[in-house]
């Protein structure tokens, strides 16, 4: 178990020594798991700064792996932009990748070197030891291979590996065949996150969120399948499931007696898609629902696309009544050309910033940025990922006026939406210990 901080590069176990105790844990435990880290982008600190600063990152990004990974039983630096972590706890697939989820999540709020934010993303290769008969060398070799894999990969930063045997390379193919027994069993579903008015704390709308009626596994987060869709070309079909979805509930939500507007996210392969027009005028008719009641959620990966296709796209969506947003806004490369010149009604900062508001000044330099650009637009400045009444209060202060988070509501299906819908704000939940009525 890791229990301190480091002070200097030279106190992290080298390559030979990391080595020598995964060997050591190896004989103690029957199985465990390695994870192997890639900073990516690194050249990019050495170059922009000098090398004392990359090793002032890359003492900031270990020391930050330690206080997220408590549980993990050492920390090793392979090379020089490279880190190892060895597990005793998660040796299963699942397991190891909630890992792999919480180190993304922890990283999003920015490293600062020389008065300057870095933003730490991985490669990362992954190997579980599920056989104790597997000896160490293969099992590091696996992590390894697993790491060439997702450096190799443009599009997907994490693979794991293990030593079972039953895993081969149907696994692709069991996943395909998951993708599309679940869309043609009804085993995808829309969950609704509540959009809330940060000064009434009524509900303004709901932004529809994918989840997976797993046949064993209960209700799961669909990341298996959307790495299923993107590989075997089916985002598309996914995507227009979700749309038709999404104008399904806003039909049932209007039958309640709801004109609440609900957010889709769109993936980008679909804005290349001539069939998208015609399937929105489509659902517009044969749901009857107002096309104003209906937000399409963008992603930064559209923004960077630079594609006059696209721009068509997006301006003949808004054409039709249809609003557009950009989701998590400065999680990765904006393009500020872009958001300017394109007609956006929202803008919704990304959680990371909101995660760290209280730690970071830079994060509430970010946010107040964000509303400046949102006002010089004449568009909406959404917070994600509002989880205490702290960041309520800041947030409010800065002027941000609507936002979404756990504070409020998680993810829900349709019935309990409609439910919250009823209650018709969130304020018993704000108010509900009487120390915090001042908090806003």
């Amino acid at each position: 178990m890791i229990t301190s901080k480091h002070k200097h590069l030279n106190e992290i176990p080298n390559r030979y020594h990391f080595i020598e105790i995964i060997e050591q844990i190896a004989k103690k435990e029957g199985r465990f798991s390695l994870m192997f880290l890639d900073v990516m982008r690194f050249s990019d600190v050495s170059a922009a700064f000098d090398h004392k600063a990359g090793d002032e990152i890359l003492l900031q990004i270990v020391n930050r792996i330690g206080a997220i990974f408590t549980n993990a039983k050492a920390v090793g630096r392979l090379s020089g932009d490279i880190f190892g972590i060895v597990f005793t706890d998660a040796v299963t697939d699942k397991s190891i990748r909630n890992e792999h989820a919480r180190l993304i999540s922890h990283f999003k709020a920015p490293l600062m070197v020389n008065n300057t934010a870095f933003i730490a993303d991985f490669n990362v290769g992954a190997a579980i030891r599920k056989k104790e008969t597997s000896c160490v060398n293969s099992v590091i070799s696996l992590a390894e291979s697993a790491l060439r894999k997702s450096k190799s990969n443009q599009h997907v930063n994490f693979t794991l590996l293990s030593d079972d045997i039953n895993q081969d390379h149907g696994k692709g193919l069991a996943l395909k065949a998951d993708l599309t027994r679940a869309l043609n069993n009804e085993e995808l579903e829309l969950y609704f996150q509540p959009k809330v008015d940060l000064n009434s704390y009524e509900i303004i709308g709901g932004e529809c969120l994918l989840r997976w009626n797993h046949p064993l596994d209960g209700v799961v987060f669909p990341g298996t399948l959307l790495k299923a869709a993107e590989s075997y070309n089916m985002m598309n079909e996914l995507g227009y499931w979700t749309l038709e979805s999404a104008f399904q509930s806003l039909s049932k939500l209007q039958q309640a007696d709801f004109n609440v507007p609900i957010s889709v996210n769109l993936s980008p392969t679909q804005l290349y898609d001539p069939r998208l027009l015609p399937a929105l005028r489509k659902l517009i008719d044969e749901y009857a629902v107002s096309p104003s009641l209906v937000e399409i959620e963008l992603t930064e990966d559209v923004m960077l696309t630079h594609s006059l296709l696209v721009k068509r796209q997006l301006d003949e969506i808004k054409s039709l009544g249809i609003s557009l947003s950009m989701d998590d806004f400065g999680k990765g490369y904006s393009n500020l050309s872009f958001v300017r010149d394109l007609d956006l009604d929202a803008i919704k900062i990304d959680k990371a910033f909101v995660f760290g508001l209280t730690q970071s000044p830079v994060n509430s330099a970010i946010i107040q940025a964000t509303k400046i650009i949102c006002d010089a637009k004449g568009c909406e400045t959404y917070a994600e990922g509002i989880e205490d009444l702290q960041q309520l209060a800041i947030l409010k202060s800065m002027g941000i006026s609507k936002g979404q988070g756990f504070l409020f509501s998680q993810a829900v299906p349709l019935p309990k939406f409609i439910e919250q819908l009823k209650e018709g704000n969130f304020a018993t939940v704000i108010y509900k210990d009487p120390n915090v009525l001042n908090a806003g």
